[in-house]
């Protein structure tokens, strides 16, 4: 466990974890818990950033604007009070992912990612294997009671993994399992490929993360994996080519995925029926309809940031409830920026998202020249593109983007990509040389 002894790489590990599977500890400990947990990871950040004199305004310019008109919305806001503690959990996810980028070198941020993940992975599928051999029945989060009928979200584990259903492991949802498994095939397959691991035990995990993605079946999970290979021939490409034929090799990959796109929509029912989901995008169309209908009624500067909706403020408390499910977010991070800071607010979203997105390819792709890693490797510097495709794509059919995990990882790649060539604080040991010894002798 040599991470134990690199103290950033174990408080990194132990801060995705929290992010990535945050409603373990909520189902174990309440929210209550879940606070003094997240206070405790914010105070030791704070630490790292006090003691490394971290100069908190060293961010990109539209990172800077969109949490300035987050903070102001909170003057016209239509929930003031939801919109306070919205700015809470964004400005302390924010503040945490400009100190990694200030302080974790992309080779920690690797190792933190491997270790969180594989916590996450293997964590996941004991727990599911104890409900369905042991348990033999649905388990609810502790600390709850809820009343009958009790709907299938509500459970912690519904014990479906030998009876062929989906699993939701340690996050207690499908979906966000599937992304953490995405994720662990991305960090496992570079950690092989860089040969951080013993090649026995990467290979064990990289086929734990690949079963994760069979047994949580996520669609939207399955286009973001297809999306990556893609991007990952891309990125080999480019790195052999001059400008001419990367502006070439650009301009043909965007229109291929304009094409495929047009494509997508076009054939939609068909492409749904083969994996298995409904004409309605599992209730995603209504969703983002009504959505559309509160963006409608304030369009420039939206309804005020909250963050993760609200359940108990108008007008999330009823919005949208499927089946007995209050649903708390738009399912997709650009409509949720459009509802609550309006056409401004996207439009800032959206300056962010393409000046990383040109960023982080240029990182991932052009060699170091003096980046903040002691010599990066060809696979290492990979894995800033492939994270960001999997944020985007993500982000069409989730809103996480603007929360937890999603927004540390787009704050990191954002400042860290920005910061790139300015040197990162790795420990690195110090050889002492023995004082020179009189030659002569008395």
């Amino acid at each position: 466990m040599s991470w134990l002894r690199d103290r950033r790489v174990a408080l990194t590990g132990v801060t995705l974890f929290t992010l990535l599977a945050g409603d373990t500890w909520r189902y174990l400990f309440t929210w209550f818990g879940w606070a003094a947990i997240v206070l405790g990871l914010l105070a030791a950040w704070i630490v790292v950033a006090v003691r490394h004199r971290i100069d908190l305004r060293r961010i990109p310019i539209a990172l800077g604007a969109l949490v300035a008109l987050m903070v102001v919305s909170l003057a016209w806001s239509h929930y003031p009070g939801a919109t306070a503690i919205g700015l809470v959990t964004t400005l302390a996810t924010v503040f945490g992912g400009v100190v990694m980028a200030h302080t974790v070198s992309l080779q920690q941020l690797l190792r933190a990612l491997g270790l969180a993940l594989r916590f996450v992975i293997g964590l996941s599928l004991a727990f599911e294997v104890v409900v369905g051999a042991v348990a033999q029945r649905a388990v609810l989060p502790l600390w709850v009671s809820y009343d009958e009928p009790i709907p299938r979200a509500f459970y912690w584990s519904r014990g479906l993994l030998f009876e062929g259903g989906r699993i939701q492991g340690l996050p207690g949802n499908a979906n966000l399992l599937a992304f953490a498994a995405l994720l662990a095939v991305i960090v496992f397959a570079l950690q092989l490929a860089d040969r951080r691991v013993g090649a026995a035990a990467g290979w064990a995990w990289l086929g734990a993360a690949a079963l994760m993605l069979a047994l949580t079946r996520s669609s939207t999970v399955l286009v973001a994996g297809i999306t990556v290979a893609t991007v990952l021939l891309v990125l080999l490409a480019t790195r052999r080519l001059g400008l001419r034929g990367r502006l070439t090799l650009y301009a043909a990959t965007t229109l291929a995925g304009a094409a495929l796109i047009t494509l997508a929509i076009t054939f939609r029912g068909a492409l749904l029926d083969l994996v298995g989901r409904s004409a309605d995008l599992t209730n995603r169309l209504d969703i983002w309809a009504a959505v559309t209908g509160l963006i409608e009624q304030r369009p420039v500067v939206g309804w005020g940031w909250v963050s993760y909706w609200a359940p108990w403020v108008d007008p999330f408390d009823n919005l949208i409830i499927i089946k007995g499910v209050r649903y708390l977010q738009a399912h997709n991070a650009w409509l949720d920026v459009l509802l609550q800071l309006g056409i401004v607010g996207l439009v800032i979203f959206t300056v962010l998202i393409i000046t990383t997105g040109v960023r982080v390819l240029s990182w991932s792709v052009d060699a170091p020249h003096g980046a903040a890693d002691p010599a990066p490797t060809p696979a290492l510097l990979l894995l800033p593109a492939l994270l960001f495709t999997v944020l985007v794509v993500h982000s069409l059919a989730e809103s996480r983007l603007l929360i937890e995990v999603g927004l540390l990882l787009l704050v990191y790649l954002a400042v860290a990509s920005r910061l790139r060539g300015v040197t990162v604080p790795v420990r690195v040991p110090v050889r002492r040389t023995p004082a020179p010894t009189n030659a002569v002798s008395s």
